[in-house]
């Protein structure tokens, strides 16, 4: 493809209406032929109008919808592949609001559609390596903003905040990131060991957090931001710094808030447009990435609202 994206208008010419949708996330999932998604059956499936199958192994009926986050949607298939297009172009997110007004449905529909995708963004077990840059943030409202009789007295830092700690592949850019209460020493080295390869280069500041994430498994290089040093050499973390600013602008841009319960969510949606959804990637090989993510992820609305 000579170009990296497609225009609004090129993928309404591509995806006109539900049945184009369908052959389209067909072939993704089943490029050999549709296949059962309960017992994995390839060869006894029988064909039924409108895109159903039954599987004459196990008697499920099904369709591409099956097992993903599309299941028991009444919302057309080209309006979530739109809304998909939306969030892997749109560099700092799109709210409920927005989706609402461009698709058609209702704003409760549309927050309900958009956190399945984000859902499905959390959906990649790849580790980082290389060098790897990991930081912590604090994401919530000010102490100093709220009434007297709801501030926290604990000091100073994440105070009334929720965590977010995360790590950056220099040479990618991919991102991983973890929301906790707060960013401990312990929850650190663990943040680590879960994604980042053995024998990579780790860069932190020089918080106490991360005295203890080299050990044996990886090369530990740091920056004294406390003594005015953001760059020796080439150990900075200014690429992971970059990262949270763009997170932080997206939420109180675009979203305006996020509650601690569903914060993972979007920060699994940030971390996917910087890694899998990066523009680096054409449009359709962004849209892909996040239909292969979403297969085998379901969340319902009851799970969301409880």
């Amino acid at each position: 493809m000579s170009k990296s994206t497609i225009s609004t208008f090129e993928l309404f010419q591509m995806f006109p209406d539900q049945e184009s949708a369908r052959t389209y996330f067909e072939a993704r999932r089943w490029p050999d032929g549709a296949t059962c998604p309960a017992c994995n059956e390839p060869e006894r499936i029988g064909t039924r109008k409108g895109g159903f199958y039954r599987c004459n192994a196990c008697l499920l009926d099904f369709t591409v919808r099956t097992g993903t986050i599309f299941e028991r949607s009444k919302v057309p298939l080209h309006k979530w592949l739109y809304a998909m297009y939306l969030l892997v172009t749109a560099r700092k997110g799109i709210s409920s609001v927005q989706l609402h007004a461009q698709i058609g449905v209702t704003q409760k529909t549309a927050w309900f559609m958009l956190q399945r995708l984000r859902e499905a963004c959390g959906n990649d077990p790849t580790e980082l390596v290389g060098t790897v840059e990991i930081d912590e943030c604090y994401i919530g409202g000010k102490e100093a903003a709220k009434h007297e009789s709801k501030r926290l007295k604990l000091g100073r830092g994440g105070v009334g905040k929720t965590a977010v700690i995360a790590g950056r592949e220099r040479e990618s850019g991919r991102v991983k990131a973890e929301v906790r209460d707060t960013v401990t020493g312990r929850n650190a080295n663990g943040f680590t060991s879960r994604h980042v390869q053995a024998g990579s280069t780790i860069h932190t500041d020089e918080s106490a957090i991360y005295n203890r994430v080299g050990g044996l498994l990886y090369k530990h290089e740091r920056i004294n931001h406390g003594a005015g040093e953001y760059v020796r050499g080439d150990v900075t973390t200014n690429g992971i710094e970059s990262v949270f600013a763009l997170l932080k602008r997206g939420l109180h841009g675009v979203y305006h808030h996020a509650s601690p319960k569903h914060l993972h969510r979007y920060v699994g949606e940030f971390a996917f447009r910087l890694g899998d959804g990066d523009v680096s990637h054409h449009t359709m090989q962004r849209l892909e990435r996040l239909f292969s993510a979403a297969i085998g992820r379901r969340i319902t609305y009851a799970e969301l609202i409880a």
